[in-house]
């Protein structure tokens, strides 16, 4: 069973109608229930098609957000070998919240990067619901500076509502990681390449995503702020977030017309928890083709096309 969205219901109905009909199959009982269950099935494909076909973007933004939407520790499995994760930032301690190491993309030697939000309750809490902390960001850098040394491509993955807003955050330094991540991205003289799988919100995104091709999934969302903090903000109203989506442009739709992402990767309808595995493998065949840019180009060509790339940002518009 999946779980469903408010804006799911019609689809939730219809597929709690699918299983009672098979469980009856099962069961044993002498009903032919084959007809009707593809009937019913039509109908959910109809419905998911129509719904999935004109989402909003704060309908899009629960969706970035879904509990079942697959995240970092799923991508790491299916796309890398021999993953190796580095811990600590040789300075405080560890952050769960950023895993990070080296491994293997289709036999290529990487750097990796991604946040983790965690799948259950236990999961959420060891990883600090995806929310880094600073000791996180300094053990990216770490990675990043490795990888800069031994020529190797850096592969970010982001899902975070945000950097940890917590006291002890702060007092380590938040904001001053944060920057320093953030320049890290943008001084390696490696190909780096991110890909924002479900919400990419502020400086907790930016900071391992100045990369030089963004790619988001067609569901994802990527802002300097949350709906909901944006909404605070504006109208100290956190409950016309909906009004604030909407303004904000957060959908990777919006963002590949002004040019801040490359490529949008098609999720099945209905979104990515419906079939991760093709998801995931559409990503790493994007993460690939992007990669292939820039092999035969030295340190200083790759630089400065990112600084390219982010100075152009906006200029079209």
């Amino acid at each position: 069973m999946y779980s469903y969205l408010d804006f799911e219901r019609p689809i939730s109905d219809l597929e709690a109608k699918i299983i009672e009909l098979k469980k009856l199959a099962d069961d044993g009982e002498s009903i032919d229930t084959s007809e009707e269950i593809a009937r019913l099935e039509t109908r959910v494909s109809e419905a998911m098609t129509d719904i999935y076909g004109k989402l909003s973007p704060w309908q899009k933004a629960q969706v970035a957000r879904h509990p079942q939407r697959p995240h970092f520790v799923d991508y790491a499995r299916r796309l890398f070998t021999d993953f190796t994760t580095v811990a600590g930032d040789r300075n405080f301690g560890e952050d769960a919240a950023i895993q990070a190491g080296f491994a293997r993309f289709r036999g290529r030697p990487v750097a990796v990067i991604g946040e983790e939000k965690g799948h259950d309750t236990k999961s959420r809490l060891k990883h600090n619901f995806g929310m880094p902390r600073p000791e996180g960001y300094r053990k990216a850098i770490r990675v990043m500076e490795l990888a800069d040394r031994f020529k190797l491509p850096v592969i970010s993955i982001v899902d975070t509502q945000g950097a940890y807003p917590g006291v002890g955050a702060e007092e380590r330094g938040q904001a001053e990681a944060i920057a320093r991540s953030t320049q890290m991205c943008l001084r390696i003289g490696v190909p780096m390449i991110t890909l924002v799988i479900g919400e990419g919100m502020s400086g907790g995104a930016i900071a391992i995503a100045a990369a030089n091709r963004v790619y988001m999934l067609e569901h994802a969302i990527y802002s300097v702020i949350s709906p909901e903090g944006a909404a605070s903000i504006l109208w100290r109203d956190s409950a016309r977030a909906k009004e604030a989506a909407t303004n904000m442009k957060i959908t990777a739709q919006d963002l590949k017309e002004f040019g801040i992402v490359e490529q949008i990767i098609p999720e099945p309808v209905g979104g990515a928890h419906r079939n991760a595995d093709t998801v995931i493998d559409a990503s790493g065949d994007q993460i690939a083709d992007g990669l292939s840019e820039f092999d035969g180009k030295s340190a200083e060509e790759i630089r400065n096309m990112r600084r390219q790339k982010f100075l152009a940002i906006g200029r079209n518009l």
